[in-house]
């Protein structure tokens, strides 16, 4: 089957659609994270932190683009998708904006604040059992299963054109500020799990920046796209482990995968420990809760698993601030980087 090619085009019209109803992610300067790394003074570090999107994360964007394509073939019918929580609250969060039923298939051990979440913008939600779904594929049947008995149009979470283009909006935004400042970019990070959000920033990234290096991040024991990026061919794992709730998918998405093996230069994997030391690094820090699928990236980064480079402004993708606060707590109880004296004023 030949796909579909996704370009910056793709991105570029996705965003008169979606910005009708969101305003863009802020892209904060880490003055913490600079001394940390020890950059001179003449280069910077960026957060893009997508916790501050009305669902918590970065996943309504692709759902709006997806949802203003699909408005025809959808009409009175109802849409259903499966997710691990925050592609749940931001296609549920699409469906209010264009007035369309949702019905999304989630975990039942998905954190809390992803299931009030969805609930708020109105959609319906019916649970499976993640522990055993590898074995059972029960999460892929209950879908189908909605999707035929309901007469609902199914939208993937990560693997499907607009999906890929709308998540590419955040890119846009990212080198429109950068560039207004004034700054050149030399590394990008960003988590990866089917693909959805790194393939569409990736397209936005490397086209505002063309020499900029675009690193992937994801758990050690869920590091699909790590495997498949070594060998040069879609690796599948059928049990991937990780308090990353968000990067659990068995392997990147047929749409996602040429634009990721094109255009990503470095893939890094990580043990949980490390982003759980992020986890508390970015709430005494910066005072942000942020979950472990967001916090990947600067782990890679205070753990030196990225070459940095001479030159350039790093930007890191925080993709969602979704997690529950007894379990953030749990988590965040690790003994954090002792932060760096002040031996310079960054200009």
């Amino acid at each position: 089957m030949v796909l579909p090619e996704i370009s910056i085009d793709a991105v570029l019209a996705a965003e008169p659609l979606v910005r009708p109803f969101v305003s863009p992610a802020p892209l904060i300067r880490s003055y913490p994270l600079e001394r940390e790394l020890g950059l001179p003074s003449d280069r910077r570090v960026w957060l893009k932190d997508f916790g501050w999107m009305p669902s918590g994360s970065f996943k309504l964007l692709g759902a709006l683009n997806w949802m203003a394509h699909h408005l025809d073939e959808i009409g009175d019918r109802p849409v259903v998708a499966h997710s691990s929580g925050n592609f749940a609250s931001g296609i549920a969060f699409a469906g209010l904006c264009f007035g369309r039923r949702v019905i999304v298939v989630m975990p039942e051990t998905a954190p809390r604040v992803k299931f009030e979440k969805t609930r708020a913008f109105g959609a319906e939600i019916q649970t499976y059992d993640i522990s055993r779904d590898h074995e059972t594929g029960e999460r892929d049947r209950l879908t189908r299963a909605i999707a035929q008995t309901e007469g609902a149009i199914q939208a993937s979470p990560y693997d499907d054109p607009h999906i890929i283009a709308g998540n590419g909006v955040g890119a846009l935004e990212i080198v429109r500020a950068l560039k207004h400042e004034g700054r050149d970019l030399s590394t990008f990070l960003c988590p990866v799990s089917g693909g959805g959000l790194m393939a569409g920033m990736a397209l936005g990234i490397a086209d505002g920046f063309p020499s900029s290096q675009i690193v992937s991040v994801e758990p050690s024991e869920a590091d699909d796209f790590r495997q498949s990026l070594e060998l040069g061919r879609r690796v599948r794992l059928d049990h991937p482990r990780s308090i990353c709730d968000g990067l659990l998918s068995y392997d990147v998405g047929e749409h996602n995968w040429p634009i990721l093996q094109r255009l990503v230069t470095r893939a890094v994997a990580l043990p949980d420990l490390a982003t759980r030391v992020a986890m508390r690094w970015l709430y005494d820090q910066h005072g942000l809760r942020v979950e472990p699928s967001g916090a990947i990236g600067v782990a890679a980064l205070l753990d030196r698993r990225v070459d940095l480079g001479t030159s350039g402004d790093l930007v890191v993708v925080l993709s969602g601030r979704n997690v529950d606060d007894n379990v953030f707590r749990s988590w965040i109880e690790v003994d954090a980087r002792p932060a760096p004296a002040w031996n310079r004023i960054p200009s």
